[in-house]
């Protein structure tokens, strides 16, 4: 096993306007980017530290140079598993770790995984929480026909009907970011029958799903702040129809892919989704989204500058990467 060298960057970059769920808003993308190199050959890898699950780029530049030695041997991705756990430090370098592979073998990531080749992928487009009428308007803007709407309140069910008017056209999924309760669930799931919502995803707090086992509607319900790891797929089929995949909390492709296997297997749906981030965040996920019924990849579009050679979006459908860009 050869010697990598391993460099780590924070990344903050202002976004286009606040990005505003449930929990709060922002208003920069804050990641961090890891090149591996071995060689003449380098693999590029980037995470989003998340708050709600005790992240910060401080606490994940620290798990990282934690684990610097054991990355600089040469690690595998197998180790890299039981070395670091879930989590963005592990996402970082697991990425980088694919993306070197393919660097040096010369064979893409969709290959070297096992999936199959890259073709466009549809993205919902992220309406963020606001007031009815807002978000009506940046629905009507919005591109594609995918739209995820940002709910947690009390006019929840006003914002899917001023949405729904607005684009009559469009999919709607509902995305509560854990800020419903089980007494609001009910009406909530009866409206969103009617105004085009295919989907709802975690109405409740995490923790708060065996509320979910008797079914409170007809619209299909989704994991997302709940879901993590393969470990959780299997409780989780007994609430939910279907499983929101990230990278990031997952702790990179490699568990991601596990996840998705696991999913399957437990007859749930799966979407690919993302935190706010970049091109090089998002470029793994688009090939994981091969796999998925959904995909929520629309970090990008937020940011008010990109890497070079980033993500080509087109009507709310994402083009896979180039090698240049990742894998």
């Amino acid at each position: 096993m050869g010697h990598f060298r391993l460099e780590t960057a924070h990344i903050s970059t202002p976004l286009n306007a606040a990005f505003a769920i449930s929990r709060g808003a922002k208003t920069r993308a804050e990641t961090i980017r890891l090149h591996l190199s071995e060689g003449a050959h380098t693999g590029r890898g980037e995470s989003v530290p998340y708050g709600r699950y005790g992240e910060s780029v401080e606490s994940v530049l620290s798990e990282i140079e934690a684990a610097r030695a054991a990355i600089e041997a040469g690690i595998s991705r197998e180790a890299l598993q039981t070395l670091m756990k879930p989590g963005a430090a592990r996402c970082a370098v697991d990425c980088a770790l694919w993306d070197l592979e393919a660097k040096k073998t010369g064979k893409p990531v969709w290959q070297l995984a096992g999936l199959p080749e890259p073709k466009p992928v549809e993205t919902a487009v992220t309406v963020t929480l606001d007031a009815p009428e807002a978000m009506a308007e940046a629905a009507a803007k919005a591109p594609g026909k995918l739209l995820k709407l940002k709910l947690g309140g009390a006019e929840d069910i006003a914002r899917l009907k001023a949405v729904h008017a607005a684009r009559p056209d469009a999919r709607l999924i509902a995305d509560a970011n854990e800020g419903l309760s089980a007494t609001d669930l009910p009406a909530l799931m009866k409206a969103a029958a009617g105004l085009g919502v295919v989907l709802i995803e975690q109405p409740l707090p995490a923790g708060q799903d065996e509320a979910l086992l008797q079914r409170p509607g007809p619209v299909a319900l989704c994991a997302d702040e709940s879901a993590h790891t393969r470990a959780d797929i299997q409780t989780l089929a007994r609430y939910y129809d279907a499983v929101n995949v990230k990278l990031d909390k997952a702790g990179g492709l490699t568990e991601a892919l596990a996840m998705v296997r696991a999913a399957r297997g437990a007859g749930m749906g799966v979407m690919v989704g993302c935190m706010v981030a970049g091109s090089l965040s998002m470029a793994p996920a688009v090939l994981l989204a091969q796999l998925a019924d959904a995909a929520d990849l629309d970090g990008p579009l937020w940011l008010s500058g990109d890497i070079e050679g980033g993500l080509t979006y087109t009507d709310g459908v994402v083009m896979p990467p180039g090698a240049g860009l990742w894998g």
